[in-house]
């Protein structure tokens, strides 16, 4: 139901707010630490062969165990709970550089991001609370209480085909350069333009491949019925293990990983928020 006039009047105030720009921006610079630190899991996992879970959860719980890592983790939450809460606004208003068909695309986009920003944040919570089981862990479980019915094998494959689309759009939105249009371009020199599109490239692409791998993986869980495949992006980059060239093949992808990472501290000083 479209808001209101006085309702997407105060939306949009309160989305103009420069605290939650603020909040939001360092929000920015936690994810892209978050993904570093998911870089630097994938390369143990390429060459030490064990390491804490590989996906963002794994990373949260190594920043546990350094030194000032709670305090960390704490100012991430709130920069991710700011993004959560912009991108809530986002889903609801619009930005207003976008019309018709693709505003609405652009919404329902903001709405899923929020809702990811929400699940990353509480387990960041988790992790303060001492939680000690990971996403991976958890997607297993939930899979395999699933997959006690037929029913529920369908439902975790469909999970996977939706996951390995997710992967495709991240990788055709990278190769195609479509995050340009949210960075703040006319205050970059030429040499941060290039760098910045580089970096968005390469970091989705590779996050996008990651994603897809995992769906790919969930659909096989649930034919195959193994739970222990349904662990999302830790499951995929172990499969990337086993196969030749595994620890090489982790390695590029640490690399675009970490380019993710670079590129979401770039987008907290010129992302249009």
């Amino acid at each position: 139901m479209p808001l209101s006039s006085q309702a997407h009047g105060a939306a949009s105030r309160a989305a103009d707010s420069t605290w939650l720009e603020r909040l939001t921006r360092g929000g920015f610079l936690g994810y892209g630490v978050i993904h570093l630190l998911f870089a630097y899991l994938i390369i143990r996992i390429a060459f030490a062969g064990k390491a804490a879970d590989g996906d963002q959860s794994g990373a949260l719980h190594a920043l546990a165990e350094k030194p000032f890592g709670t305090a960390l983790i704490v100012l991430i939450v709130i920069g991710l709970a700011a993004m959560m809460i912009w991108q809530i606004f986002e889903a609801a208003i619009g930005h207003r550089s976008e019309r018709g068909r693709h505003r609405v695309y652009e919404r329902v986009v903001s709405g899923g991001r929020a809702a990811f920003y929400a699940y990353l944040g509480w387990t960041g919570i988790k992790v303060l609370r001492g939680k000690t089981a990971s996403s991976a862990d958890t997607q297993e479980n939930a899979s395999q209480d699933l997959m006690a019915s037929s029913g529920g094998r369908f439902t975790v494959a469909f999970a996977g085909v939706v996951v390995a689309a997710i992967g495709a759009g991240l990788v055709v939105y990278g190769v195609t350069r479509k995050f340009e249009k949210h960075l703040k371009t006319g205050q970059m020199t030429a040499r941060m333009r290039m760098i910045s599109r580089r970096l968005g490239v390469a970091g989705y692409a590779a996050k996008g491949l990651a994603y897809a791998t995992a769906g790919v993986l969930f659909v096989t869980a649930a034919v195959q019925y193994d739970p222990d495949k349904a662990r999302g992006l830790d499951a995929a980059l172990r499969a990337l293990a086993d196969q030749p060239y595994g620890p090489w093949l982790l390695a590029l992808s640490a690399l675009g990983i970490a380019a993710y990472g670079l590129f979401s501290i770039v987008q907290a000083r010129y992302r249009k928020v």
